[in-house]
């Protein structure tokens, strides 16, 4: 070692002081965790928050594991059955207390702590195990997901019907009365890059049921269907029992919780979004997560003004005046019209970064400055001026980027932005998750079965877990934390998809709608920020009766998860990772299907 003078200590000085340093390290650790377990027995409940920095001590050497954290047995209640389809973040008996102005309302607003739910959310009556897929695509449940309001408001579209004890989804829209594939067939006729691999990821912005994303499917591309909770009633929730990628959500003052420059298509079929109002806030979000090259497709009002604008209680005036104004916002922003035919409009984003230079502070819309972080998207205002991409990234363009599935495990440009990220960690990721997800499977082979469609993982990193499991008939949401380093640009540069949270509030989703959840060391990395229990408790009501939870932690949270599980009527035994570390273990857990005790007799 050096001293200030920079001179370097004798041998015989440095080893004097070896044995009372190790004495006093010694000492130190144990009193510590004497007082940790004093703490730990005498609190009923679980806060990660305590111990981290002990936790954190401990398993910074490979060679040294921390004693578990102990808990006393936890049981949790029923929530009421009112509870059924609660979305803690987006409660419509919340609304009132928000403003209307831009539906605002129809935004996050979770609940603060002392007005979270500590009860397990029931399931309805007549709950049953879900259709599985390819079967669950057409039909589903009706007691699932017991809302008639879209059948009997959009029976003339199609959108779904009820027949027996079944929903059917025959494919319909607004603006595809032929059906769904009849129309896509049209629009790939427009686009011939969703054929050849080209286009991989899409969001769908008010999707409906999300036919569109479940057709584009069965094409190699992967959607986002994406729609706020409405009066329209469980369109997500529709969607994901079919087994459709889908979120809550919805453009109005804050940045979707998505990345810049991550879409390769964005749609919009009559979403009765206002493009060009408020300074065209909301198609310059657009912009935002739409790649350079990416295409925008928008059918309905303005597109076919002249055919159509007798069905649009409008005249046809106000509808070419509309139309021109979209025009003359997507070329102020560096967007070209790419084709047209019918009903249906596509534009492509600029690849040119000559374009987007020449936009003036002064021009309507305006650039955005420097200040503006481009992928800052979770609780980050809308703002009214273009975000340019980023000049040095030469690679992450629609026509520079390797075609699907050639850039699943390809190393994208932007790991580099990643603190400590290169193509090196980047190919380690992924053939560790290769390992991983087979010694998964060994222990879990419910995966790859028709038994899980849905899948969450909850903290990733790279997409390694879903690119690992690919070839699998299921599709995962990959969750990068909002106090994690940003990996999502990568996720979405491999061709997977996913979404930024944070875990200390509820996900934007409807109960029920997960068929395995999957956490790797997510207490150890956040547990001085979220408690354990509402982490667990939010877990429970996203995971459909009979999923799944894989959950991998170190030795030290392990066993106090199992307890915890147990409380929320979970079955979890412990199992060794595959490496068979002391230091971390993993628990296989099966939550059980189970009705409200106040259930009608029948």
């Amino acid at each position: 070692m050096k001293y200030k003078d920079g001179k370097l200590g004798h041998k015989q000085d440095k080893n004097a002081r070896v044995l009372p340093m190790t004495i006093l390290l010694f000492v130190l650790c144990g009193f510590s965790f004497y007082l940790g377990g004093i703490f730990c027995s005498e609190k009923e409940g679980v806060n990660v928050n305590t111990a981290m920095d002990i936790e954190n001590s401990v398993t910074s050497s490979r060679d040294t594991v921390a004693s578990p954290l102990q808990l006393k047995p936890v049981v949790f209640q029923e929530c009421s059955k009112e509870y059924q389809d609660y979305t803690p973040c987006t409660d419509p008996r919340k609304w009132k207390k928000y403003g209307f102005y831009r539906l605002t309302f129809m935004e996050r607003h979770c609940p603060p702590v002392f007005e979270r739910k500590e009860c397990l959310i029931p399931p309805p009556d007549g709950y049953k195990p879900p259709i599985r897929w390819p079967k669950s695509k057409d039909e589903c449940w009706y007691r699932n997901v017991p809302y008639d309001w879209i059948n009997k408001q959009k029976s003339n579209q199609n959108w779904l019907r009820k027949e027996g004890e079944k929903f059917l989804f025959p494919g319909g829209g607004t603006m595809f009365p032929n059906g769904v594939s009849a129309y896509v067939d049209l629009m790939q006729d427009l686009i011939p890059e969703m054929k050849d691999g080209t286009i991989r990821t899409a969001i769908d912005t008010g999707c409906g049921v999300a036919s569109w994303g479940g057709d584009l499917l069965d094409r190699g591309i992967l959607t986002v269907s994406l729609a706020p909770r409405d009066n329209h009633e469980a369109q997500v929730q529709f969607a994901l029992e079919r087994g459709i990628p889908a979120i809550l959500g919805i453009i109005s003052t804050q940045r979707l919780p998505f990345p810049s420059s991550s879409f390769d298509m964005a749609h919009c079929s009559r979403c009765l979004i206002p493009w060009t109002e408020f300074g065209g806030i909301y198609l310059l979000e657009i912009n935002r997560i739409l790649r350079p090259g990416g295409l925008w497709v928008l059918s309905g009002p303005p597109v076919n003004y002249e055919n159509r604008w007798r069905g649009w209680n409008t005249t046809v005036e106000e509808q070419r005046s509309d139309y021109e104004k979209l025009q003359e916002l997507l070329t102020s922003m560096c967007f070209t019209l790419y084709n047209k035919k019918d009903d249906i409009a596509v534009w492509q984003k600029s690849t040119d970064p000559n374009c987007f230079d020449k936009i003036a502070a002064d021009a309507y819309p305006p650039k955005c400055d420097d200040s503006l972080e481009p992928d800052s998207a979770w609780y980050s205002p809308l703002r009214t001026c273009v975000v340019s991409p980023d000049p040095k990234l030469k690679r992450t363009s629609l026509m520079a980027i390797p075609k699907w599935p050639d850039r699943l495990h390809t190393s994208p440009e932007r790991v580099s932005d990643v603190y400590g990220g290169s193509a090196g960690t980047f190919k380690h990721d992924d053939s560790k998750w290769m390992v991983r997800a087979k010694h998964y499977k060994k222990l879990l082979p419910a995966i790859g079965t028709e038994k899980i469609r849905n899948v969450m993982d909850m903290n990733t990193v790279y997409g390694g877990f879903a690119a690992a499991i690919i070839d699998d008939p299921l599709w995962v949401m990959n969750v990068v934390s909002s106090y994690a380093a940003n990996t999502l640009p990568v996720v979405y540069d491999r061709g997977l998809i996913g979404t930024y949270h944070d875990w200390c509030e509820a996900f934007s989703t409807y109960p029920r709608t997960y068929d395995l959840l999957h956490l790797d060391g997510l207490f150890t990395a956040e547990g001085h920020r979220c408690e354990m229990k509402y982490v667990l408790l939010e877990m429970d009501r996203i995971l459909r009766p009979n999923g799944y939870a894989i959950i991998r932690e170190s030795s030290y949270y392990v066993d106090a998860v199992a307890s915890m599980a147990k409380g929320m009527r979970w079955g979890c035994r412990k199992e060794e990772t595959e490496y068979s570390t002391e230091k971390e273990k993993m628990l296989i857990c099966h939550k059980k299907l189970w009705y409200s005790s106040s259930r009608k007799s029948r």
